[in-house]
């Protein structure tokens, strides 16, 4: 994390100066009049302005945005819809958790696990996923040797220690957990436990949330009993599923959680399963991307686009293979 140096009182009113928030409105008569409670109040407020700092001018938890956001820009994700309300807004809204709020989200590639995760960050803190107080990590890029998975787990231990430190409200997600080297993720499960605080730091307002293809078969195979067998998508709940998803994952060698004490440990609180996307919701991702791209929505254009796509079963072709992931760019082709 960049570290920013501190400015005195006397350059952040130079800031206000030449930013033109004051104009002519103060001569250099002394020291003591600039560096007066106005002044030092005034420039406080100017810092928490201009710079991101841990506090609700920067964090503040919107429920009704993640709700409407949830509501009009999730597709086809009853399950995780309800799950991800329910358990981001039952934490937020507790003042003294026991624990952090660990999510472990799982489905195949485009059905929305990454773009849940940039919603809940974007209805917490007011930059988003940009915040300083919101970290990354993809497996291939942050932990690609396994060679050297000692090293990661310093690092990584030492990454979130730091960063609690400074903003207790922080948030980690860790993506292509279905590529982390077994045991990596182990190295955290003291921050995610039951602790008051861990040598002076609590991390009980802290949000872990991890990313996976792992499960996803699983999750195929329910969806498509549900279909064989007449019902609605709909009627699919998280009982039908999470059982099975957090055994999957646990036994897998290539889920990143195989074997973990955070699924022995009980430290994961909600396994939540995106399910495989339809035709009718290729659609609506096809509409949205056409009006985030300046376009007027033409649903014509865009089912041409998603008749082109892979689905499956081969014959029926209910379920689409690649989700909305593909969209951006290959709606430009059809534009």
């Amino acid at each position: 994390m960049e570290v920013r140096p501190s400015r005195s009182w006397t350059t952040v009113l130079h800031l206000i100066v030449i930013s033109g928030l004051i104009v002519e409105a103060i001569e250099p008569v002394s020291t003591s009049l600039l560096l007066g409670t106005g002044a030092a109040v005034l420039g406080r407020k100017l810092y928490h302005y201009l710079y991101e700092t841990c506090d609700e001018n920067w964090l503040k938890f919107n429920a009704t945005g993640l709700k409407n956001d949830l509501d009009k820009k999730l597709y086809g994700q009853h399950v995780a819809h309800q799950v991800i309300l329910k358990a981001v807004t039952g934490f937020m809204n507790n003042e003294n958790p026991k624990k952090p709020l660990v999510l472990s989200l799982h489905g195949w590639t485009g059905t929305g696990k990454n773009f849940v995760s940039q919603l809940i960050a974007e209805n917490i803190y007011q930059k988003g996923m940009k915040s300083n107080f919101v970290h990354l990590f993809t497996a291939t890029a942050h932990f690609p040797h396994e060679a050297h998975i000692d090293k990661y787990k310093t690092h990584l231990q030492e990454w979130i220690r730091g960063n609690v430190s400074i903003c207790p409200r922080s948030m980690f997600i860790f993506d292509e957990m279905d590529k982390m080297h077994p045991g990596l993720i182990d190295s955290i499960k003291p921050y995610l436990d039951f602790y008051d605080n861990l040598n002076g730091v609590s991390y009980r307002q802290a949000i872990f949330i991890f990313l996976s293809n792992s499960g996803g078969e699983k999750i195929v195979e329910v969806a498509l009993d549900f279909w064989k067998e007449g019902k609605e998508r709909e009627e699919i709940n998280l009982k039908d599923l999470e059982v099975a998803l957090s055994l999957s994952v646990f036994n897998n060698k290539n889920s990143g959680f195989w074997h973990t004490s955070l699924i022995d440990k009980n430290l994961v609180d909600f396994f939540v399963p995106f399910l495989p996307l339809e035709y009718k919701h290729v659609i609506q991702c096809g509409l949205a991307e056409m009006v985030s791209k300046g376009h007027a929505p033409d649903k014509e254009v865009v089912e041409t686009m998603a008749r082109d796509l892979n689905y499956f079963p081969k014959e029926e072709r209910v379920f689409s293979m690649q989700g909305c992931k593909v969209i951006p760019a290959r709606l430009d082709f059809y534009v």
